[in-house]
């Protein structure tokens, strides 16, 4: 993260070049500048509605917040003298709102004595308004594993629980709200040219198809609205609070925010990634929120420390056994074990949708896992006798350097003794797991009986 916000920042440091940008004639684009210059006293209209594209401007039950004459660039006005402006209300939902619909803000900023709607005549200027509006509410989808003791079938899960499972299936997407928002007018005057924006930033800079200028850049800041803070709106509800701000924003801070909350390069991976994302960047925001400032600084040097040892230990684990000629001392029979126990531990995150760097970090185990089985052993394709009549049969071989020293000997022997004991104890938390625990099914109970099994007796 801190590499893209520096390449970012480098990037804009660099500063626009206007004289290599052409129009459709091939005539260098002049830099274009902010509509609203510096100091330009505006008003604010914020409407609340349930429609995409706003039009109600004379329901008075839709407009949440006016605010007159707010000075564009002003750090220094307000309660706390530093530029910011709250209105807190309640904002009463439809039933339509209740069962899953959507809800969307507007705002709009015009410069002083104009008005928003573009059928007062006398009162609009194009140029004069800058408006944009997002859906409000948030969609989650909320996960339920049907679980049950598979020897009684019964299950200590909440039984509305279970019915929403069967009405709505595993995966139920709920529309979710959070009481804040904040509004951001980034205090910015660059001279920005029409195409050469980088991204993500050119998504928020808009520009009129007229004049060249754009317009000041608006931005939705929810960035610190932690995942845990959001709540189901369903028919219980009438209304819902709703604590609105207003604050400029400087150009730098607006770029870390938006590099942060831009998630258009993972696409490819899906939702699910998303929500994995979500809740991980809600971890690092509770970090930096209620820590204490050097057990953060202690907290980020080990995480980075123990992510240096990992690589460290890939690299020398291959370099071991790379490098090693003779299996005299080296238990074989560990390594093969070492490929089980890397398998059960992959299949078992799968199994439980755990967080996909951990699944890449076991994965790339297994990997070398797999690998070191060619070095403890002769590993050859049988091209005569085929599985089925068309695979190549694998065939494995003792090397010669294991089988004549006394390694092989003591290996048998270590792991006779030991399956006296683990084996027992492998029937009894089997049995153990069967009768007390809960699972989605037998292969569940396969995964998490054997993955309990290994962290502790492994």
């Amino acid at each position: 993260r801190i590499f893209i916000i520096w390449a970012i920042s480098s990037w804009f440091r660099r500063g626009p070049a206007p004289q290599e940008q052409s129009s459709a004639g091939g005539t260098p684009r002049a830099p274009s500048r902010n509509l609203f210059p510096k100091d330009t006293l505006m008003d604010l209209y914020v409407y609340i509605s349930e429609h995409e594209h706003f039009t109600d401007f004379n329901v008075s039950s839709a407009l949440f917040w006016q605010k007159r004459d707010l000075v564009y660039g002003d750090w220094t006005s307000g309660e706390n003298a530093d530029g910011c402006y709250e209105h807190y209300g309640e904002v009463d939902i439809s039933q339509s709102v209740q069962q899953n619909g959507s809800i969307y803000i507007h705002v709009y900023f015009t410069k002083s004595g104009f008005h928003p709607d573009p059928r007062q005549k006398n009162l609009y200027r194009r140029l004069a308004t800058v408006h944009t509006s997002r859906m409000i509410n948030k969609y989650k989808r909320r996960r339920f594993q049907k679980t049950k003791n598979l020897l009684t079938g019964e299950t200590e899960a909440d039984p509305e629980m279970i019915k929403r499972a069967e009405d709505y299936g595993p995966v139920e997407v709920i529309s979710h709200w959070h009481p804040n928002l904040t509004i951001n007018m980034v205090d910015d005057h660059t001279p920005w040219v029409k195409g050469s924006v980088p991204p993500p930033l050119d998504q928020y800079v808009k520009f009129d198809a007229i004049s060249g200028d754009y317009y000041p850049i608006l931005y939705f800041n929810d960035y610190w609205n932690l995942q845990k803070d959001y709540f189901p709106i369903n028919e219980t509800l009438q209304r819902l609070p709703f604590r609105l701000s207003f604050c400029p924003l400087s150009l730098w801070r607006w770029q870390l925010y938006a590099a942060q909350s831009t998630k258009s390069p993972w696409n490819f991976l899906g939702e699910d990634l998303y929500e994995q994302s979500d809740e991980e960047q809600d971890s690092v925001k509770v970090a930096l929120l209620e820590t204490n400032p050097y057990l953060l600084a202690l907290t980020i040097v080990v995480s980075i420390v123990h992510s240096i040892f990992e690589f460290l230990a890939f690299k020398n684990d291959i370099q071991f056994w790379n490098s090693r000629q003779s299996l005299e001392g080296l238990s074989v029979r560990s390594v093969f074990f070492g490929v089980f126990q890397s398998l059960v531990v992959l299949l078992y995150i799968l199994d439980n949708e755990t967080n996909f760097v951990v699944q890449v970090s076991v994965f790339i185990g297994l990997l070398i896992d797999l690998w070191k089985i060619t070095k403890v052993m002769d590993v050859r394709l049988d091209r005569e006798n085929k599985v089925a009549g068309v695979f190549p049969r694998v065939t494995f071989k003792d090397k010669s350097t294991y089988i004549e020293s006394s390694t092989k000997v003591y290996d048998d022997m270590a792991f006779r003794y030991l399956s006296w004991i683990l084996f027992p104890l492998l029937g009894c938390y089997a049995v153990y797991s069967l009768l007390y625990l809960e699972h989605k099914g037998w292969y569940s109970w396969v995964l998490s009986m054997l993955y309990g099994f290994l962290l502790t007796f492994g």
